[in-house]
């Protein structure tokens, strides 16, 4: 605990921050949401306080942050009552939001899911993230699908009692979603206002190759938010080939052409910046980073940076 606290605080001290408020004058509240916020998704701060990584996001330009409200994230669902608020509070004192959390709720019955999502709706955060869900193989995929479907109906009805809004993460893999077409068959008879898509351009094009299109296109009408993120091909020591996370507009994504689409949606909702690419440990949510944590600070800024650009390039507002 003396190591880490000695790393965080350098790490902060070198970048400009102190630990205390004085210094923080000039971050000064926004007096309005914007559009669409760049978020941050914080698993990569998690070697922080919250109130540390927030300092961190407003220095660097960010409208806000992505926060794990799960098993293992920032806040631990049995804390939510007393943390979720207060987390809200400290990053409106940074001039920042979050309007948006990452969550382990796939069923309304289970421990902790309904109190997470009545303290997030309580807080002014709208949108969340759900968990996610596993097939069961010893009974076909339609079996799977429609009695997830039934939770799907469940949990939009609970969102709308609550004004909030569940997206479920399309995650390249065997689970629930890697097709897109999965999602369909879930959020079909569900209101999109209350309950839809989190839509990961990386995870779709790493499973739809070129025809990730026609999977977004079959659910556009239940994205709001989306996740950006970049990957490429390549091989590992033993010469297998797997997917590797890089930094924004070094990989395969196709983001001008996915832009193009996303803006025809006329979706105004959160956008979550995640950083997966190797971190020295932080990108898989670690309390210890072996990187310099002001490069860490960098290539987020990097990201969020050449992202804005792009939005800029296709026109949308943000």
């Amino acid at each position: 605990m003396q190591r880490r606290n000695f790393i965080r605080t350098t790490a902060l001290s070198s970048a400009g921050i102190g630990l205390a408020e004085t210094g923080m004058a000039n971050l000064a509240v926004n007096g309005k949401s914007k559009n669409r916020p760049l978020c941050a998704f914080t698993k990569c701060l998690q070697f922080l306080t919250i109130e540390e990584g927030g300092k961190i996001l407003a220095k660097n330009g960010f409208d806000g942050a992505d926060l794990l409200v799960r098993p293992g994230g920032q806040i631990e669902p049995k804390n939510v009552k007393a943390e979720l608020p207060q987390a809200v509070k400290t990053y409106q004192k940074l001039g920042l939001e979050i309007p948006m959390i990452v969550t382990a709720v796939t069923d309304p019955s289970e421990p902790f899911s309904m109190e997470t999502l009545q303290v997030a709706a309580d807080s002014g955060i709208r949108y969340y993230r759900m968990g996610w869900l596993a097939y069961d193989f010893a009974k076909s995929i339609q079996q799977n699908l429609d009695g997830y479907r039934k939770i799907f109906e469940k949990l939009a009805r609970v969102n709308e009692k609550l004004g909030i809004h569940g997206g479920y993460q399309n995650h390249s893999g065997l689970h629930v979603g890697a097709p897109v077409w999965d999602l369909y068959e879930l959020v079909k008879e569900v209101d999109p206002k209350y309950l839809g898509v989190q839509y990961d351009i990386r995870h779709a094009q790493t499973e739809g190759g070129y025809s990730w299109m026609l999977g977004m296109k079959r659910v556009e009408p239940w994205i709001r938010t989306i996740c950006i993120k970049d990957f490429v091909w390549g091989k590992d020591a033993k010469g297998a080939w797997h997917h590797q996370n890089v930094m924004l507009g070094e990989g395969m994504v196709s983001f001008d052409e996915f832009l193009k689409e996303y803006a025809s949606l006329k979706v105004e909702a959160p956008i979550s910046i995640h950083y997966e690419y190797d971190l020295g440990g932080a990108e898989t949510g670690k309390k210890t980073t072996t990187m310099d944590p002001e490069k860490i600070f960098g290539m987020m800024k990097k990201d969020l940076d050449w992202f804005r650009g792009s939005l800029a390039k296709n026109n949308i507002e943000f």
